[in-house]
């Protein structure tokens, strides 16, 4: 039987692989799950579409906020459609794909809403193995701003990131345990250019996905032999 860590949690949920794992690994270890999405100005809006399904399936309730401010802070390629994607990431430079304080604003904005329902627990699927210089992917942001949300509202909130040190190839693995590794396959959106399932293949949030689960994969089927 799962250990319950709780009884409730909400979960920041994009409609992407990670933080739809996050869901059914929530899921799996609370009793009750809700879940918060947020609408930020990014280019591909579908990913929304993508979360509102995903939840309605899981019976998850959803609650979308719009903090389409963010877009205005700062020029990145997930928000402006005139500035092209890096491919690669450039040498001691953030990829134009990281947009500043996106993930510090969520869990602020996630933070409030879980006091206003009584949830103490918070799921987000940050991952510092596979962050691809996102400096507000890294444990110790999540840890810090763990510390500063429950001093600013005297809680004691804690933000589990179940994702944190396992890489894509472990997220496919744990998806597959969780049973909804087609559901992820098939049903998020990842990619860059907005593309659902599998993606389109060259940015480097498929490149990175694809690599993973075919890795995972291949040693399923080398283990089932």
């Amino acid at each position: 039987m799962t250990e319950k860590l709780g009884k409730s949690a909400l979960v920041v949920l994009s409609g992407g692989q990670d933080s739809t794992t996050c869901l059914f690994w929530a899921l799996r270890h609370f009793e009750d799950v809700r879940a918060i999405s947020f609408s930020y100005g990014q280019k591909h809006v579908a990913e929304l579409d993508c979360a509102r399904k995903i939840a309605s399936d899981a019976g998850v309730p959803l609650r979308t906020m719009d903090v389409s401010f963010i877009s205005q802070l700062s020029h990145n390629a997930l928000t402006d459609t005139q500035i092209k994607m890096d491919e690669t990431k450039p040498d001691n430079s953030f990829p134009n794909t990281f947009v500043p304080g996106r993930n510090l604003f969520f869990l602020s904005v996630a933070a409030v809403y879980a006091r206003e329902l009584g949830i103490r627990d918070i799921v987000t699927g940050v991952s510092q193995t596979d962050f691809s210089g996102y400096p507000d992917c890294r444990d110790t942001f999540i840890r810090s701003l763990n510390v500063s949300l429950n001093l600013a509202m005297d809680e004691q909130f804690v933000i589990h990131t179940p994702l944190m040190w396992i890489d894509k190839e472990q997220t496919w693995e744990m998806a597959d345990r969780l049973g909804v590794l087609e559901l992820i396959r098939n049903e998020t959106l990842t990619c860059y250019n907005g593309v659902k399932g599998d993606g389109c293949g060259h940015c480097p949030a498929c490149r990175l996905r694809k690599q993973g689960l075919d890795r995972y994969l291949k040693r399923r089927n080398n283990d089932a032999e």
